[in-house]
């Protein structure tokens, strides 16, 4: 009998070659087009979280490569859930993540730009009536879809120039919302046609990018409304809620079905509204438009609350300083409950719905009450 003799093993596979950076950026183009070897695309994704200048490149890439498909219609393949699903668990996690905070901004320009895709040239046209709360009573505005688009991308200008990118209305533009919006419509030689879709999406889309690779730092960074200022991530939240609403108010105007925000987004800007309303009820008290204080107390220290329960998606509970922005609120310290639902509460703060008409649950203190529904509203605007 042969005795078996064992195989000699086999040679380990050859390292593979380190690319130099200039070799790294001349792919970017084939990697931006999905054209590279499985060797060659992880070589330039594990550069690209190295190399700013190379990553910056990279997505510009990827967006000009966007462009070269032709847009279809949002009519929903019946494999596509399997599809996205297959996709998602065999998909690697992002190497530059959007930061959470950022996140319901990024949803809600993605879906607002969806339903700008699907409508046709005459909708851009179509009016739209801007509605917001302003001391005691409801204020309108007439504007078209295009006009709605032009007043987002001007507003959102103002996170663009905390950030150092253009301002769609010079260095020497505005500050206040409402004085942007009239600036960009009277500089508007004709009116506004769907050919202002691809600025403000591209706007955007640098906001996203900039603060998705700027680090954790920029979330504080200070965004300036005029006789007002936000951190950055809060700013981007409350561009989230103002692309949601005006969103709701085009998909009305050309028929078109339209979802609330995901549940999660919602609750942040929930959160956003309750956190704004003592200032803005402190500015009511000082223009004579709500009751004076009863009890102040020290910063920091719990004073009397409003119990603010929100219920469906996004629900929770927020306790609201009835005396002073600087007091706390509290439980302990509640003097009247309010229960409304989320997207109702959402269409109060956004001025779509009087005070007097909110389906509220209501219970407690009748003078508190009606000031925070007054102050929720007051935190609209144009």
């Amino acid at each position: 009998m042969l005795e078996s003799v064992p195989l000699p093993p086999p040679p380990p596979p050859p390292a593979p070659a380190v690319l130099s950076h200039g070799v790294l950026k001349s792919l970017l183009g084939a990697w931006a087009l999905a054209a590279c070897s499985s060797d060659e695309t992880k070589a330039v994704e594990d550069h690209l979280t190295e190399c700013a200048p190379c990553a910056d490149e990279a997505l510009r890439l990827r967006d000009a490569v966007g462009l070269l498909h032709a847009e279809r219609s949002l009519d929903l393949d019946p494999l596509l859930r399997n599809r996205v699903l297959d996709g998602c668990l065999g998909r690697r996690p992002a190497r530059i993540p959007v930061p959470g905070w950022a996140t319901p901004y990024d949803a809600e320009t993605a879906r607002l730009d969806a339903l700008l895709r699907d409508i046709g040239d005459a909708e851009w046209h179509a009016p739209v009536r801007l509605k917001w709360f302003t001391g005691e009573e409801a204020t309108y505005r007439k504007a078209t879809v295009a006009g709605v688009i032009g007043h987002l991308m001007s507003v959102d200008g103002l996170v663009a120039k905390a950030l150092g990118l253009d301002d769609p209305l010079g260095s020497e533009g505005p500050v206040s919302p409402e004085e942007r919006t009239e600036s960009y419509w009277r500089g508007s030689h004709f009116p506004p046609t769907r050919t202002v879709r691809e600025p403000w999406r591209g706007q955007s889309h640098d906001l996203i990018r900039t603060v998705s690779f700027a680090g954790r730092g920029v979330a504080e960074l200070s965004v300036s409304y005029g006789d007002f200022s936000l951190p950055l991530r809060d700013a981007l939240l409350d561009r989230a809620f103002e692309c949601w609403v005006h969103a709701g108010d085009i998909a009305d105007a050309v028929d078109y079905p339209y979802e609330p925000p995901a549940a999660a987004h919602l609750n942040s800007m929930i959160d956003l509204a309750a956190r704004l309303i003592p200032a803005t009820l402190a500015a009511r008290r000082r223009a004579g438009l709500a009751a004076p204080s009863q009890s102040l107390v020290t910063a920091g220290s719990p004073g009397r609350s409003l119990h603010l329960e929100i219920e469906g998606a996004g629900g929770g509970d927020w306790y609201i300083a009835l005396d002073s922005p600087a007091a706390v609120g509290s439980p302990a310290h509640q003097v009247a409950h309010v229960a409304l639902d989320g997207v109702e509460f959402c269409q109060l703060a956004s001025g779509h719905v009087p005070p007097e008409e909110a389906a509220a649950g209501q219970n407690g203190d009748r003078e508190a009450i009606r000031d925070v529904l007054f102050a929720a509203a007051s935190l609209s605007r144009l």
